[in-house]
């Protein structure tokens, strides 16, 4: 018997229309898992299944306190606010991108984009400095515009109204009259900021669901990412089997979405860093220190144009991810005893249509490596059924 659609939560509900007959559910012990409890399960069945749940983005994580989250940094070195206009903005003879800057606070940065020719959508958090920038545009001849909005809560999945500051895609850019355009033609737009502080890993999630859906900012095209990130998150983000220790699924979800660049390198402490009450100054606090001697990455991230060309589509991305989250769970093992609790395919041929052998590793696969063996089971026309579902990987 098939789940109603109607019953599915929305992206799911793309994947059952796409994937009907695709998937059958593991009998009793068929993919037991030793670190995973041992759940009920059905015998072989044609039901259509509920994937691995997406990420809550509502709540920070329980172990950060609010305190801890409640800082932000800004550029409020000229030069430096000089150099990365430079480099964001690119030669002076090109027609300017659209550019939406995330949280300016004083301004520093959107004065030098300005001057450097960019047409600036401010989008600030914080109302303290909306009155200032709003005056920064005072006589530009609607070169910036000021919008009370933090980009990392477009599109909130908290479900109920939104609140500004957040705000959903389609008012922002009706507002903005930018137009849908397809993912195979240029860039519409460049958004530039800093990913939050202490919220890396959660907007590095929500961006690649929205990207490899094609929603929230990604209908309108393929939007390129200029962020700075911190360390610890960019060796992951950029990691591959030459780092098997900071190699994850993000690794590989980015990896294979964009084209990466590293654009600039900059010390924590070139940055102002402000809490709810002003600037921080001096500080003390082991976390703030440690950060302090850290370096921030500026990183270009640009959806591939190719990237929907064969089999992965924005109809079955949900698969590709559940089958990385399947293999990075226990990676240590082969990409051979993955396959045979992910699919009802012969294995080893599909590990030799891509050129592994059979004693393969998860941590050796490069990015596109996964990418060819999703594409290869998802071109398969040996079994009815492509994909097995093992629901002990549900709750990770």
């Amino acid at each position: 018997m098939w789940i109603p659609v109607a019953r599915l939560p929305p992206r799911l509900r793309l994947s059952a229309l796409a994937g009907a007959g695709r998937f059958c559910i593991l009998g009793s012990g068929a993919a037991t898992r030793k670190h995973l409890p041992a759940r009920n399960r059905r015998g072989l069945s044609d039901c259509s299944p509920q994937l691995l749940p997406e990420p809550d983005f509502r709540n920070p994580p329980k172990k950060a306190s609010r305190s801890s989250l409640d800082f932000k940094r800004y550029v409020t070195d000229r030069r430096l606010a000089e150099t990365l206009a430079q480099i964001v903005c690119g030669k002076p003879n090109r027609p300017p991108h659209l550019l939406l800057e995330c949280n300016p606070g004083p301004g520093i940065l959107t004065e030098a984009l300005l001057e450097a020719g960019a047409k600036v959508v401010a989008l600030e958090s914080d109302k303290t400095f909306i009155p200032h920038l709003e005056s920064l545009g005072k006589n530009l001849d609607g070169k910036l515009r000021v919008i009370y909005c933090d980009f990392f809560r477009i599109d909130p999945r908290s479900g109920g109204a939104i609140k500004p500051p957040a705000m959903s895609s389609e008012e922002l850019f009706k507002n903005l009259g930018i137009e849908e355009v397809p993912w195979t033609a240029g860039i519409p737009l460049k958004v530039f900021g800093m990913f939050p502080s202490r919220g890396e890993k959660r907007a590095l999630w929500k961006l690649a669901y929205d990207l490899y859906s094609c929603t929230s900012i990604y209908k309108f095209g393929r939007i390129e990412i200029n962020m700075f990130i911190g360390e610890k998150e960019f060796q992951k983000l950029m990691a591959d089997p030459r780092n098997p220790k900071l190699y994850h699924v993000l690794s590989v979800i980015w990896q294979i979405a964009c084209e990466i660049k590293v654009l600039h390198m900059e010390p924590w402490s070139s940055f102002d860093v402000y809490t709810r009450s002003g600037r921080l100054e001096n500080t003390k606090r082991k976390e703030v220190l440690e950060l302090l001697q850290q370096k921030l990455y500026l990183v270009q991230m640009t959806p591939r144009q190719n990237l929907f060309a064969n089999s992965l589509t924005p109809m079955n991305y949900n698969i590709f991810f559940h089958l990385l989250k399947h293999c990075f769970g226990r990676r240590t093992a082969t990409v051979i005893d993955h396959l045979r609790s992910l699919t009802p395919l012969d294995a080893r041929d599909i590990l030799m249509q891509i050129g592994k052998e059979e004693d393969e590793k998860v941590v050796n696969m490069h990015p596109q490596d996964f990418k060819r063996l999703f594409e290869t089971i998802e071109c398969s026309e040996d079994c009815a059924y492509k994909w097995l579902y093992d629901e002990t990987l549900e709750d990770m």
